[in-house]
């Protein structure tokens, strides 16, 4: 089955152009199913970016996932333009009452800021909140992850050294993980960011599991034992040029920035960068949606946080 976003979201044509099954509502209303009913808090600036990068591996499944977009109303976006944000975003307000499926909650560039000091902390706290009791399980990624960690679980971020920035290789920690089904003994994984968790705060938290590290990133992947709820430290939804946007973005404003690791051959930022992640990353939604989502959320949604 298909991916079915809304029909005149950015994201349908480029899709389209690049032969993935994308249904818009109006085909999808025709099909007798229940779709698995996602939501998205995108706190990325470049938000059309993500919705495609997201719906383009959420559609690579059998399974039909119907896609809504939430932002929060404390904060106003200033690279995406208004029309946009209210034609295909929604806020707590609205969807509070709602259940759903899955939600994925997206990184921000916010990482060098305490938490409370972010402009829509509290308002995401209500959200993380919620998703405890209205969503069957719960996908954070990157400062998302590390936000998640700290509300949940009172795990701090902490800063590195320098920007850890660039593609690097990866294992699985712990073999039972079916979010890492099918994976190789190896997988590269994008990371762009400036703080990280430490391995020892996480394993001081029993309700949690490290799934899988990478010798120069440090921990990847974590769950809670529940099930319900993952924490991804990089960013396996990147395009193949989104890093050399960052690069490119902060080397022309004349920021103190490298050239990211193991992304252009030889290091040569005039060679097209290598997309050594895609088949992992779509294995890892795939997974995350087949396994956590699908095979154990109730056909009836109101259901969602009475089972727990």
């Amino acid at each position: 089955m298909p991916i079915k976003i809304p029909n005149e979201l950015p994201a349908v044509k480029t899709l389209n152009e690049e032969n993935i099954f994308v249904m818009t509502e109006t085909r999808a209303i025709t099909q007798d199913i229940r779709p698995l009913k996602l939501l998205i808090l995108n706190l990325m600036p470049t938000k059309i970016d993500t919705e495609t990068q997201l719906s383009r591996l959420l559609g690579n499944s059998p399974l039909q996932v119907e896609i809504e977009l939430l932002q929060t109303s404390t904060h106003k976006s200033k690279n995406t333009a208004e029309e946009h944000m209210l034609a295909f975003y929604q806020t707590f307000e609205q969807v509070k009452e709602r259940t759903f499926d899955g939600m994925i909650i997206t990184g921000a560039p916010v990482e060098n800021m305490p938490f409370e000091e972010v402009e829509y902390w509290d308002e995401l706290c209500k959200i993380m909140e919620w998703s405890k009791t209205h969503v069957h399980s719960t996908f954070h990624i990157c400062w998302g992850a590390q936000a998640a960690l700290y509300y949940h679980f009172g795990i701090e971020k902490h800063p590195l050294p320098q920007k850890l920035f660039g593609v690097f290789p990866h294992s699985v920690e712990y073999k039972p993980s079916i979010l890492f089904r099918g994976f190789d003994d190896t997988f590269m994984v994008p990371h762009s960011r400036h703080t990280t968790i430490l391995r020892e705060d996480v394993e001081k938290v029993p309700e949690l599991n490290i799934l899988a590290s990478s010798p120069q990133a440090g921990l990847y992947a974590i769950s809670a034992k529940a099930g319900n709820q993952f924490f991804i430290t990089g960013h396996s939804e990147y395009d193949a040029r989104t890093l050399e946007k960052e690069y490119l973005r902060d080397k022309n404003l004349g920021l103190p920035i490298a050239v990211p690791e193991n992304y252009y051959p030889g290091d040569d930022d005039t060679l097209p960068p290598m997309m050594t992640w895609r088949a992992h990353a779509n294995l890892l939604y795939t997974n995350w949606l087949n396994y956590f989502v699908y095979q154990t959320t109730p056909y009836d949604i109101s259901r969602i946080g009475a089972e727990e």
